[in-house]
Order: C-alpha cells, then structure tokens, then sequence
C-alpha cells in the first residue's frame, strides 16, 4: 500500500510559519500534522502503508526532504518524491505521483487530522472516500449516497442532498485507473473551479464506468489551514491526549499542556492550551492557548493565541502575536 501527500501549496494562511515550513510538517502537540496523519492510518487501516510519496513544491529543499525521510523511516515505510512544478488543481497534484500511482494507493490532503474509533476495511471496493457528518454541507463538497455506497458527489450544495462531507482522504485499488481519468481530464482540459483540474471530477468518471465507492466515516475532523483553526486543533488535541509535565522554578502551569524535552520555564505561568516544542525557554512570561516552537524564547511577555516560531525571540510583547522562524521581536519596556 502507498499513501500519496500532496503538500506542494504554499499553506498561505498559516503564515508566517509556512515561509520556512511546509504546513504539513508544523507540530501539534509534539507531533508534525503529517506524523500524526500517518498514525492515525497506522492505527486504524487494514492495510500497512509501505510507501509513502510526497508531492512537494518546485522550491523544497533538501532538509524537508531529510525531515519527511525520517518520519517514514520511523514508520518502517519508504519515501520517494514528486514535485508539483505549477499548482493545477488537486487532480494535477495527484499527478504528479507519476509511476508511483498504480496499485493500491491512499491519497489524503495534508490540511487537516481526523481520527474514528473503528477500524477502516478498504475489502471488496475500487474505492473508500472518508467521509464527516457535518451540519452545514453548503460549505463543503458533499459525497451523494445510498447506504455505504456512493452514487455521485456535489460541491457545495445548495440543497440538503447530502450532509457527509469529503474530508479529503481517498482509497483507490488501482491507482493507474485514477490516473488514466486524471490523464483525460488533462488531455480534454477538462477544469473545474479556478480553472483547475479537479480531483472529484475524475471521481465522478470512475462511478459513471462502473467502479464501487464505499464509505468510511470518521468521528473527528480538525482543521489546520489557518492560524485559529491551528491553535483551535491544538487545544482540542489537548484536550484529549492528556500530557504529563513535571514542575519549573517559580512557575504555575494549568493544564492541559504539552511540554517537549529540553524545555526551560522560570517564573512564568503557562496554560491552559499551550503547546511548548523542544529546547524551548519560557521566562518571566504568561503564556495561554499558544504554540511556542523548536528552540524558541520568549521573555517577560503575556502572550494569548499566539504562534512562536522556530528559534524565535520574543521580548516584552503583549496580547497576540504570530512570529515566524528565526525572528525577533521586542516591544517596549
């Protein structure tokens, strides 16, 4: 089994992190968006994912490469690359897989975690599209269904035909049949929203030729597009998971809270809903619902919905601030 990432975007609403880092390798909790992704097929898949292909952009370099080279290694899967030149539309940057797309392959869109308590079996489908009940399906694209097969898909209905919205994780048993109806749609120009080759619409010529689509639903779907909805994930990721964290010099830390190794806090307060990466030092500091990065430092500041970068300084601030990685900033004393 191959799972494909595309992960080519520029991930424009997350910066100024993503300037330096591909979204999908910003933590959560002490974990990147895409480890977490990983372990949650590892976990919940009945299939072990043997390869893992990341389709990255033109610019990518050698230390992403490195980073996502590990991550696989630590789940005993290969690594192999593609590069997404120009950003066409998801069918394109499904695409770009080349001849890594046949046999069994899952393609999940790294911008969001979900999770489900039940075990997924992708058995006797050509297909599996993870799915989430959601109250406003107008929002979303929406999968059109009868029982736990599906029939067709919309965008963004504006008529309730369908409430499970497509959370962008897919199951294929052949990959080189998706990548023959992604050819048509290329050869034909055949585009959907923004002039795009859309992946949904080579779907949808799959259905219409015959092959079954299945339904696998999920409990829980966290975005981490944007800046809130990153924070807004972590928390809830807190929330659940519960990390332990031992005491610091003249501090009080109120849970839940993710503390990493190497970390130095004197005379703050931290918490709730903060997340604090490795080799990180908190001093004389207020620091809630935020997420301070990799050796970063933040000193004498009260700092709320906040996102620290990597190696980051930040110096008597107040309130929120978002800081990328490698920067400095100070405020007045």
């Amino acid at each position: 089994m191959k799972l494909i990432i595309p992960m080519a975007g520029r991930g424009t609403r997350v910066r100024p992190h993503s300037h330096t880092t591909p979204k999908p390798l910003l933590p959560v909790a002490g974990t990147m968006i895409i480890e977490r992704i990983v372990e949650t097929f590892a976990r919940t898949l009945d299939r072990k994912i043997e390869e893992i292909v990341f389709i990255l952009g033109p610019d990518f370099g050698r230390e992403i490469r490195e980073s996502l080279t590990e991550m696989s290694e630590r789940h005993d899967a290969k690594a192999t690359f593609g590069v997404q030149e120009t950003a066409l539309g998801t069918a394109h940057a499904v695409a770009c897989a080349g001849d890594s797309l046949e046999g069994e392959v899952i393609i999940v869109f790294a911008d969001t975690l979900f999770d489900t308590a039940e075990a997924v079996s992708v058995e006797g489908a050509d297909s599996v599209i993870w799915l989430k009940e959601v109250e406003d399906p107008s929002r979303f694209g929406v999968a059109v269904h009868e029982g736990d097969v599906i029939k067709g898909f919309v965008e963004k209905p504006s008529e309730p035909i369908s409430n499970l919205a497509i959370i962008g994780v897919y199951y294929f048993k052949e990959g080189r049949e998706l990548m023959k109806e992604i050819q048509y749609l290329i050869d034909h120009d055949i585009t959907g929203h923004g002039r795009e080759y859309q992946l949904t619409d080579a779907l949808d010529r799959l259905i219409k030729n015959g092959k079954l689509f299945k339904i696998a639903t999920v409990d829980e779907w966290l975005d981490c597009g944007t800046l809130p909805a990153w924070l807004d994930t972590t928390t809830q990721v807190l929330e659940k998971e519960n990390h332990r964290f031992h005491s610091y010099e003249d501090t009080t830390i109120h849970p839940p809270v993710y503390i990493g190794e190497g970390v130095e806090i004197a005379g703050s307060t931290i918490g709730p809903h903060v997340s604090i990466e490795d080799g990180a030092s908190i001093r004389d500091s207020v620091v809630r619902t935020s997420i301070v990065q990799e050796g970063a430092v933040v000193v004498s500041s009260t700092l709320d919905k906040s996102t620290v970068g990597a190696r980051a300084e930040v110096v008597h601030m107040t309130g929120e601030v978002h800081v990328g990685d490698d920067s400095r900033v100070m405020g007045r004393v």
